[in-house]
């Protein structure tokens, strides 16, 4: 029934909807990262003040927002936000996303006006709402050419927004292989926002958004809530909201285990020229798979860096201590499970440079996964590729076949030793750090890109 009444609801929205005509600009302020908020923080930990109370803070949540190529998934982001996530120079040139970008939402409701917001005042009755939980949205490239970037982020969340553009038939490309990518990575809870409704008349949005209910038919999220809007109008968004806290419900969390985190982001927050004595230990971002860690603990991080020794390329453990924590831009004392955050270090800053620690486990010493430089893998391909412009048949794997594999984090290329269904062996050009039973995606070359044709169980 409640299905039933999004769709009513969701179809009465587009019927009663009128052209926006009027330019909303988006402002591109508070482009300030975890890193920035890193280097403006006091380094005493005894003089910083941590909020007692930690739901406040603490993103509960990682929703993944992914989808074709400029849909609108950044936009939406400001506007559930107030963060602008292409802060890279490169991508405020090319106008795309290229990494992984983060911002958080704090969710409020007004009972006064029955009515979701991301904004501590009402914009209803101007009253204060009271403060629900926040979330950490995972803004992921919707560039074919970044599908290697987009799976790393899938691994990390705990659901996704796929955004479909109202006034582009569904499904493109990327929506696709996006959506394939979740069910792949199994991720259950997605909600699919028909974002651009602003753009084009009634019918074209009524016509839109049947071409998305057929789409999604054919997959396992048929019942997925389809929700209208637009991000540049600001139009509909508190739906939105209010969807995302009915629908996206906090999993069972291990705390009790020994710790693990999954490094999505990893850099330097020291400017050229800070003297010896002034610089700051390396930075690593990303979310907490299960445990917690608290500041003081010693810390060990895999595969590590890589050196070459007698002509071969190994890769050797780091260890470092946290001095810091970061989630929700704020100082905690310790961290477990859910939403974003980052952690301070003793690491030399070069090291972790340029997100060149991506794709590596934080654990306590000895208690982390093993490192993989080979992998045997229980294969299951699709049958056709996702993706593609043209309908092609997925085909048997093949000797000395290059793929690109991609697992919890990390994405590595693989060459196929043995390609045999139920044990497929690939050397791997990195290593990475998982469990047995671990799920891995596999893309192959077709063309000039990667194309997403299956996934792997990690066997013994």
């Amino acid at each position: 029934m409640a299905k039933k009444k999004i769709d009513n609801d969701n179809e009465e929205i587009i019927a009663k909807k009128k052209v926006v005509k009027k330019k909303t600009t988006t402002k591109k302020s508070s482009k300030i990262k975890e890193d920035d908020k890193i280097k403006n923080s006091k380094t005493n930990s005894d003089t910083e003040k941590v909020s007692k109370n930690i739901d406040e803070i603490q993103p509960q949540l990682n929703i993944a927002l992914v989808g074709h190529v400029d849909h609108g998934k950044t936009t939406l982001t400001e506007r559930l936000s107030g963060k602008w996530t292409d802060t890279h120079s490169e991508e405020l040139k090319k106008g795309i996303t290229i990494r992984l970008g983060y911002a958080d939402v704090n969710v409020y409701y007004c009972e006064k006006c029955d009515f979701y917001t991301t904004k501590p005042v009402c914009v209803k009755c101007n009253g204060k709402p009271k403060f629900e939980r926040k979330l950490s949205l995972v803004d992921a490239p919707g560039h074919e050419s970044l599908m290697a970037t987009m799976l790393s982020g899938a691994s990390i969340v705990d659901g996704a927004i796929l955004l479909v553009a109202a006034n582009e038939k569904c499904p493109q490309a990327q929506t696709r292989e996006h959506l394939m990518a979740l069910q792949i990575s199994g991720i259950k809870k997605v909600i699919i926002v028909q974002n651009k409704i602003d753009l084009v008349t009634t019918e074209k949005a009524i016509k839109n958004y049947n071409q998305i209910k057929e789409f999604l038919s054919k997959t396992e999220f048929a019942d997925a809530p389809i929700i209208p809007i637009s991000a540049r109008a600001n139009a509909n968004i508190g739906t939105l909201v209010k969807v995302m806290q009915e629908y996206f419900e906090i999993p069972e969390r291990n705390i009790n285990d020994h710790p693990i985190m999954l490094v999505a982001r990893s850099f330097d927050i020291n400017k050229p020229g800070t003297k010896i004595k002034s610089l700051k230990g390396g930075v690593l971002g990303g979310t907490v798979k299960q445990g917690e860690f608290k500041i003081g603990d010693k810390i060990e991080i895999l595969p590590g860096y890589m050196v070459e020794e007698r002509n071969r390329k190994i890769w050797k453990p780091l260890s470092a201590k946290i001095t810091q924590i970061f989630t929700g831009g704020s100082p905690v004392e310790q961290i477990g499970p859910g939403g974003s955050m980052a952690i301070s270090t003793t690491l030399d800053p070069c090291v972790v440079k340029s997100d060149s620690l991506t794709g590596s486990l934080v654990g306590k010493e000895g208690t982390l996964p093993p490192v993989h430089y080979q992998i045997k893998l229980d294969t299951h391909l699709l049958e056709r590729v996702v993706g593609s412009k043209e309908d092609l048949e997925v085909k048997p794997l093949a000797k000395n076949e290059p793929l690109m594999l991609n697992v919890n984090a990390s994405v590595t290329v693989g060459v196929v030793v043995d390609p045999s269904k139920k044990n497929t062996l690939c050397m791997l050009k990195k290593p990475i750090v998982a469990e047995y039973g671990e799920r891995v995606t596999i893309s192959r070359r077709v063309g000039d890109r990667f194309r997403l044709i299956g996934y792997g169980i990690l066997k013994k």
